[in-house]
């Protein structure tokens, strides 16, 4: 079934209805976070000392992200996030607690690991050109003896009676495993704390294993899915048969696949059901996912449907491109969108 632009319409009415629902609710975010800096200036010159572009800075910004960046989504929804992440023993960690404290994500349930760097990506940019990137990094899984750590922050996370949703958030720099994913997903069913994943490509899909719904996008399902060269094919059935992969994998009933220009596609018990997009305008896919995954955890852990969480969502996303690098959608905008729409 797909949902045409006119019956998205139709979704506006109770999702302004039902955003006051969404104030004050917790959801708890693990996974790898970072700082993500910008140097941004103009090239006037080559340098004398190698044949390299001279940047000229004119300006430096800091934002979140990786998974700081979904907890600030939650946030400028009226969420509130508590994210579970592990920062090094540096400027990083530092830099990272200011703006996590800036947008108002409590900094309560991060995990100090000393033998590890805060995740940072410096971007040098002129006028919206990548010229370069550096990744102050470490990708290895965490030791038993942290990762006990971040369980416990875990599980510390989950008691509050006003937690409703837990979010997996992977980019594969150590802090997801199979074995903290397993023990998280058991704590969160045992409280009736609905579960989700923004998964990596390259993450054995069992890793997932046991959590509700995963919101990949289309080239992330494929890599996920394991299908073939040859069984590939740009066809709704294939999208299908890479959706009923992923939810086997995972051993779920509901799977969401975002598409880009053509919306999402969301399978719910046996169904099938397309939401077109809502962008007008693209500048920068950066952070859509990040956006994505935070209203969709945080309207659906508020008892909105899977359909009417994911049209909130895709409202949400439609925001976020429109501007530049890993900015959140805030509750403003979100409102303005659905009354223009």
């Amino acid at each position: 079934m797909t949902v045409t632009r006119m019956a998205m319409s139709s979704f506006t009415k109770t999702l302004l209805a039902r955003l006051p629902e969404l104030a004050g609710r917790e959801v708890v975010i693990v996974g790898d976070s970072g700082v993500d800096e910008y140097t941004l200036g103009q090239v006037r010159r080559i340098s004398p000392e190698a044949p390299v572009p001279v940047v000229e800075v004119e300006k430096e910004e800091s934002r979140l992200g990786l998974a700081a960046n979904v907890a600030q989504n939650v946030s400028g929804l009226g969420g509130v996030p508590r994210l579970v992440s592990v920062v090094g023993d540096d400027k990083g960690a530092v830099q990272l607690r200011e703006l996590l404290l800036a947008a108002k994500v409590p900094v309560d349930h991060l995990v100090v690991d000393g033998s590890r760097p805060t995740t940072r990506k410096l971007r040098v940019m002129v006028q919206n050109h990548h010229i370069v990137r550096v990744d102050y990094e470490q990708r290895k899984f965490l030791a038993p003896n942290v990762e006990a750590l971040v369980l416990a922050k875990i599980e510390n996370a989950l008691a509050s009676p006003k937690c409703v949703a837990l979010i997996i958030q992977d980019y594969a720099k150590g802090v997801i495993s199979e074995s903290l994913v397993g023990k998280a997903v058991a704590l969160a069913k045992k409280r009736g704390v609905k579960v989700l994943a923004d998964p990596y490509r390259s993450t054995p899909l069992a890793t997932y294993q046991g959590v509700e719904v995963m919101t990949p996008n289309h080239d992330e399902s494929i890599a996920l899915s394991g299908i073939g060269a040859d069984e590939l094919r740009a066809s709704d059935q294939t999208l299908n048969e890479i959706g009923r992969r992923l939810m086997d994998g995972v051993q779920s009933k509901q799977m969401v696949i975002t598409r880009g220009k053509d919306g999402m596609r969301i399978f719910e018990n046996g169904e099938v059901i397309d939401l077109p997009t809502n962008a007008r305008q693209v500048f920068d896919v950066t952070g859509a996912g990040d956006t994505v995954i935070a209203a969709l955890a945080l309207a659906w852990g508020s008892g909105l449907s899977l359909v009417e969480s994911c049209a909130l969502a895709n409202f949400a996303a439609g925001i976020v491109v429109g501007k530049i690098g890993c900015v959140p959608c805030t509750l403003p905008e979100l409102k303005e969108k659905l009354v223009q729409d």
